[in-house]
């Protein structure tokens, strides 16, 4: 098992356990701190609330622009609560991804029953 899977699969787990936990219907923020404190819990350092510096060409764009969790420096987590999963979240995470070269990234629904209906795993393309 590659160590992306292996984080990727820690990473689900740690949202299974949160969702068990609170349930559908909470802001973003809560599952966020709780999703963060079950990942230390389980050895993988996190950073929340990411600030990203942008540029466009010569330009520094000085806009608050923030990644929800990165596990490990290497895998960016986008966390949602939405009725459900559209088409812009993954082209989001997508852009995400390449922005930072993280190559996976999973978005995770918390806004959902069974969280696994609510669990996308993205990667960039070779």
């Amino acid at each position: 098992m590659d160590e992306y899977t292996e984080l990727t699969g820690t990473i689900i787990g740690a949202a299974m356990e949160v969702h068990s936990h609170w349930g559908p219907g909470l802001i973003e923020s809560i599952y966020e701190k709780s999703l963060a404190h079950e990942l230390q819990l389980r050895g993988v350092k996190v950073q929340r609330q990411v600030k990203l510096q942008l540029k466009y060409k010569d330009l520094e764009l000085d806009d608050d622009f923030t990644l929800d969790l990165i596990a490990d420096g290497k895998v960016i987590v986008e966390l949602k609560v939405v009725k459900e999963l559209a088409p812009i979240h993954q082209a989001q995470l997508m852009t995400y991804m390449k922005l930072t070269d993280c190559k996976i990234g999973p978005l995770i629904n918390f806004n959902v029953v069974h969280l696994k209906e609510g669990i996308r795993r993205l990667t960039l393309p070779n």
